[in-house]
């Protein structure tokens, strides 16, 4: 995987340690918006959470388990995107989230599609989005990009207030792409 995705108004770069600091004011700008979807922002969030995230990031990096992007528009941080190997082998998930001053305008739309490349080019077979049911939002996006719904997950107990409990897989390969 590049370190560094995309050019002009949106650009994906690899997240760095130095940048626990920008990601913790990012997350706690962003932390009413994302709590309705997020678990790990569900008690509130720390320096130190974000500090472990982007060594986590790194290390995750190196191993191949994850490769996470900070998501900059007009250089800057705006969110987070990540492609992860954890939907089983030739797979990667795609995850996005925004900072509230960037939803709505093709952000995550862009950051996805950038990252939707980059794991076909890099031989990913597919990309996977899991999204729920009552985030209509985030279920735009692999709609809007030629993904096609391959599930709907037993309804569980939602983790989070706004989740339905209900996932709805979306997938694309390289053939739709």
């Amino acid at each position: 995987m590049r370190a560094q995705l995309g050019s002009g108004e949106v650009t994906l770069r690899r997240w760095r340690e130095q940048d626990a600091a920008a990601l913790y004011r990012l997350v706690l700008e962003s932390i009413e918006h994302l709590r309705p979807w997020m678990a790990w922002v569900a008690d509130g969030y720390s320096l130190d959470a974000a500090a472990a995230f982007v060594a986590d990031a790194e290390a995750d990096w190196v191993r191949g388990n994850a490769f996470n992007y900070a998501i900059f528009v007009s250089g800057r941080p705006a969110g987070a995107a990540s492609l992860m190997a954890r939907v089983g082998p030739g797979g990667l998930e795609l995850g996005y989230w925004l900072h509230p001053d960037h939803v709505g305008r093709g952000v995550a739309t862009r950051a996805a599609s950038l990252l939707v490349a980059e794991a076909f080019r890099t031989g990913a077979q597919r990309v996977e989005i899991v999204t729920d049911v009552a985030n209509t939002r985030s279920g735009a996006i692999p709609e809007r990009l030629g993904f096609t719904v391959v599930d709907r997950r037993p309804p569980q107990e939602p983790v989070t207030p706004g989740e339905d409990g209900l996932d709805v897989v979306w997938r694309l390969t390289p053939d739709r792409g």
